[in-house]
């Protein structure tokens, strides 16, 4: 495996202009992400320049951009709002967030972030979309942001509306629509949130300057910013850390799928989970915010031409040497342009296309969705997340009991449900009073093992139960000992039982728990055959003895 993944120079011309052009497009938004997380807009740009170059250098998705995104920033302003008074603290939880995620590249989880429910990621996404447009409703009207995160800003609305700064108030929202209704056509020569940021700075600077503006932003490289441990903080700092590294590596790899089904190409999941990790640990050690594969200017660099690594390292150095000399010149950018710039981000990042569809969607799922958006915005991120993936995962246990349970058939006398053939069928027919078979389809787990036991019933005059499990793939722990439970109830009614058509798998669990240790009570006894067809014979030959 080449150590840059996609690497190539037959593709310069187009990685140079897709590079460049992912750089133009990135500056106002890691400007506006930096100021969005509390950290500030030169943190911004470190994130943008450290995750992008590393992420692309090290990671498994060719032509993907990355860099601070809205879902990231939203998690980092709340780190950075619990450690206000450590803010190395809040470095380290960046640092430590990177190191998790490549752990899960080593650990080979790459492709298991990819089961994470698409409704859970919805209500995620769409939650963390409303955030933003709350955070910034304050400075798009001239006002500083409130204290007290989501919930000081939008218990400040009123006060907000009623003393609105007109001046900074039309200035902003002319911003966000440029960035929305500028025509796409156009969107692709000239980025629309790099020409509002030029024209709204140009405006504020020449005939309102009474508009808030960012002030002076120290230039140069950044200082290291070592590790620190308070291990009495050290639980909350590995939970927003993992909250990190999960949500940047489902943002990442979905930004990779877009990206293949645009390149015909394919990603390698756990090596862009070694570059991310890689990138936002380097972030975090010089004070940058953490970031993630980036949709938006992905895009943008595939329809510029961009396919390979070089492009997106190109468009990190790009921003690295505005952040060498930028600083005189972003200092007079005005706070309600970026609120204009990071409320559309915000409307972008809301999930439309499922909202639109939830009249018509699975009650359950829409359910779910609201749920994790409702306690994402008004509640806690890790307790969405949490929540979201616990009742989705109760409700797939349900839905796959109730599946199990279904497929357990009974066949009593000369039933023919199963399709049996014809040297199954007439043993059955003439021996049908005696014998109970119990058919088992798809895997034989915890959920539904309470059930199987009590439809599992035998009566007097039943002397032989056949469980066949021939279309059994596994078998788990409690399934195995839900089969055991009924085994032992059936020799208690004298019943000999016949195991039919487990496979070497299934087979191997129930020897290894005892489930097949064959204790006889009188003349009941346990006996395991390869087919059906020769458990009915078997059955046949026992009632004749």
């Amino acid at each position: 495996m080449a150590f840059i993944h996609g690497f190539h120079l037959r593709n310069l011309r187009g990685d140079i202009y897709g590079g460049l052009t992912a750089a133009v497009v990135a500056l106002p938004l890691a400007l506006a992400f930096g100021v969005a997380s509390g950290v500030g807009p030169i943190a911004g740009l470190y994130g943008a320049v450290f995750v992008g170059f590393f992420a692309a250098l090290l990671g498994g998705t060719p032509s993907q951009i990355s860099g601070p995104t809205g879902p990231m920033t939203v998690v980092m302003a709340v780190i950075f709002l619990d450690y206000v008074d450590q803010p190395e603290l809040a470095f380290t939880i960046i640092m430590m967030g990177g190191a998790f995620q490549i752990l899960f590249s080593v650990l080979r989880l790459g492709s298991l972030i990819s089961l994470v429910p698409y409704t859970v990621i919805s209500g995620f996404m769409s939650g963390i979309g409303v955030i933003i447009i709350i955070l910034q409703i304050g400075p798009l009207f001239g006002h500083a942001a409130p204290g007290g995160g989501v919930m000081g800003t939008f218990l400040g609305l009123p006060s907000i509306f009623a003393d609105i700064k007109w001046d900074a108030a039309i200035v902003g929202l002319g911003v966000l629509a440029v960035v929305w209704l500028m025509p796409a056509k156009l969107n692709r020569i000239l980025p629309s949130a790099l020409v509002a940021l030029v024209i709204g700075t140009l405006i504020v600077a020449n005939y309102l300057p009474g508009v808030s503006i960012l002030g002076e932003i120290p230039t140069g490289l950044p200082e290291i910013k070592l590790p620190q441990i308070d291990f009495s903080n050290l639980p909350g700092m590995v939970g927003w850390a993992l909250i990190l590294a999960l949500l940047g590596s489902i943002d990442s790899l979905l930004t990779s799928l877009i990206a293949d089904s645009v390149t015909c190409t394919h990603h390698i999941s756990n090596r862009e989970l070694i570059g991310q990790g890689i990138g936002n640990l380097v972030a975090g050690l010089f004070g940058g915010i953490p970031g993630a594969g980036a949709t938006m200017r992905t895009l943008v660099n595939i329809r510029a031409g961009g396919a390979t690594p070089l492009s997106g390292m190109l468009h990190a150095l790009i921003l690295l040497a505005l952040v060498l000399g930028l600083g005189s010149l972003a200092s007079h950018i005005p706070h309600t342009v970026l609120a204009g710039i990071l409320v559309k981000v915000g409307i972008d990042i809301i999930d439309w296309g499922y909202l639109k569809r939830a009249a018509r969607a699975p009650r359950a799922g829409v359910v779910i969705m609201f749920v994790v958006l409702g306690l994402t915005v008004f509640v806690d991120l890790i307790v969405a997340f949490a929540t979201g993936m616990v009742v989705a995962s109760l409700l797939l246990v349900k839905r796959m009991t109730d599946l199990q349970l279904d497929s357990v058939r009974a066949v009593i006398g000369d039933e023919d449900d199963l399709h049996f053939s014809a040297a199954e069928q007439a043993i059955l027919s003439d021996y049908g009073d005696h014998i109970v078979l119990y058919h088992f389809a798809g895997p034989v787990s915890f959920g539904a093992a309470k059930g199987i036991a009590k439809r599992l019933v035998l009566d007097e005059n039943h002397k032989i139960l056949i469980l066949d499990l021939t279309d059994v793939p596994m078998v788990d722990t409690t399934g195995a000992f839900a089969i055991d439970d009924v085994i032992v109830n059936a020799r208690e009614l004298g019943a000999s039982i016949i195991l039919a058509g487990a496979n070497p798998s299934v087979l191997d669990i129930l020897e290894r728990l005892g489930v097949m240790d064959g204790i006889s009570q009188g003349n009941a006894a346990t006996h395991s055959v390869e087919t059906r067809h020769a458990a009915l014979e078997m059955a046949a030959h026992l009632i004749k003895e």
